[in-house]
């Protein structure tokens, strides 16, 4: 083979992973899931803010550190900021020194769905809400017991509800 042969080759390669990579890294051929809370894209633009919509929506990820969660330690329940499904207990909240809210579990087993996400070219657990499909986050597997588990969320996904005040 000469070098023009090498090339060419090389070229129709990259462009051959540029197409597979449309699908696999970027989380396409995901399981589609009915939710109970759906909304055409122009509603969704309405409802949340143009930061919310690209957390929820369009699966990104704010800047760790920068969110208003991340250091934040009052006692209630954490909702899902399109839909206002509960998702997590301030109860099951810890800082891993990550720069994301982060809980050891949800607060019900119906309250997030998860799925492969392979957009950084490497597969990873994506959170969503079950009720809208929001996109919450990620879960790993190196966090505190009893679960094992870290759900880093984006603060962006969430809304804040405070527990009622004793008396």
């Amino acid at each position: 083979m000469n070098r023009r042969e090498f090339l060419v080759s090389a070229i129709v390669a990259a462009g051959g992973l540029l197409a597979y990579g449309k699908t696999a890294f970027s989380g396409g051929a995901a399981t589609p899931h009915h939710f109970p809370v759906t909304h055409t894209d122009a509603e969704w633009r309405k409802i949340l803010t143009p930061a919310q919509y690209e957390i929820l929506r369009e699966k990104g990820t704010e800047p760790p550190g920068s969110g208003q969660y991340d250091q934040f330690w009052q006692r209630g329940t954490y909702v899902c900021a399109g839909c206002g499904n509960p998702l997590f207990s301030s109860a099951t909240k810890y800082d891993p020194h990550e720069g994301w809210p982060s809980f050891w579990k949800p607060i019900s087993d119906k309250a997030v769905i998860t799925q492969p996400d392979y957009s950084l070219g490497m597969e990873r657990m994506e959170v969503e809400c079950a009720r809208c499909g929001g996109h919450l986050g990620h879960v790993f597997d190196d966090g505190p017991q009893p679960t094992g588990l870290r759900y880093c969320m984006d603060s962006l996904a969430l809304k804040f509800i405070p527990a009622p005040k004793k008396k």
